[in-house]
């Protein structure tokens, strides 16, 4: 009888399936980002299939006999780049133990080395000396570097967002997924050119 009571009130606590892991979940906005992220790289996937059809497949010299392309400018701005993401990874390490300052100085600096590279890459592109249209290597060169300026001009605008709302104080130790999500895209965005750099400008 004691048997049935307990097994009874055992019951009476538990009605539909077990409550969920919370530890183990991906929250919602972060596993859009990552979808998003996979989707892009998909994009970028069929822009290098392209690369290395002419390059491989063809057998074409790259780049073409008439495109001269800046190296080392590009090398410089890749170290920008790789620096903004020490940067954006600071500022969230901040926002995580509460400290303020750096969190506005981390987005701040994040902020200005991405303008700093989304600018010396249009420089590049109005002195380089060749128009898209000239051969099928220049038309790969503009396509690949182009759609990555256009995500750091998108990861531009989430930091731009993000940093005015951390000098508006809305980021506290518990809730800083407006950093943590827009970090986790400009990572992307910096390892993604990477890659683009190697292919293109020095392999």
């Amino acid at each position: 009888m004691e048997a049935a009571t307990i097994a009874h009130e055992g019951h009476g606590h538990h009605h539909g399936p077990p409550e969920p892991n919370r530890s183990s979940r991906v929250e919602a906005q972060t596993l859009g980002m990552y979808l998003f992220i996979i989707s892009e790289i998909m994009l970028f996937g069929a822009f290098f299939t392209a690369y290395f059809f002419i390059r491989v497949v063809i057998g074409d010299e790259w780049p073409a006999e008439n495109m001269h392309l800046p190296v080392a400018v590009a090398g410089v701005n890749t170290a920008i780049l790789i620096s903004s993401s020490a940067t954006i990874h600071w500022a969230l390490e901040s926002a995580k133990s509460g400290n303020r300052n750096g969190l506005k100085v981390g987005l701040l600096m994040t902020t200005l080395l991405g303008a700093t590279f989304l600018a010396i890459q249009i420089n590049e592109y109005v002195n380089i000396g060749f128009p898209p249209a000239s051969n099928a290597q220049a038309s790969i060169f503009y396509s690949l570097t182009g759609l990555h300026g256009a995500h750091v001009f998108i990861g531009l605008t989430l930091l731009v967002f993000a940093t005015t709302r951390a000098f508006k104080g809305h980021f506290t130790e518990k809730e800083h997924r407006g950093v943590e999500i827009p970090g986790i895209y400009w990572h992307f965005v910096d390892v993604m050119w990477i890659v683009v750099y190697t292919t293109i400008y020095v392999i």
